[in-house]
């Protein structure tokens, strides 16, 4: 099969090949985007509002020394990555 010699066409409204989130068929937005942000703040405020947060840190708590012990050591190697002041 021979490729095709034709340059691709632009988008005719201006928006990129990529898309936008709002529709899949045109691909994703980038890594960052506006509409991603606003959705992630809606979300932490209203599950701030509406959960049970202490049940749920008691829920994540470890339940084992052992366990307790993997976690401190899965934190320091996160840390270990970090380049912000603190670690």
């Amino acid at each position: 099969m021979i490729p095709s010699t034709k340059p691709a066409k632009p988008a005719s409204n201006g928006e990129s090949e990529k898309g936008t989130a709002t529709d899949p068929k045109k691909g994703q937005m980038g890594e960052g985007s506006y509409e991603g942000t606003r959705d992630y703040q809606k979300s932490v405020k209203d599950y701030l509002q509406e959960a049970d947060v202490q049940r749920d840190a008691k829920a994540a708590r470890p339940s084992s020394a052992a366990e307790a012990s993997e976690m401190d050591r899965a934190e320091k190697e996160a840390r270990s990555h970090s380049h912000a002041p603190g670690k």
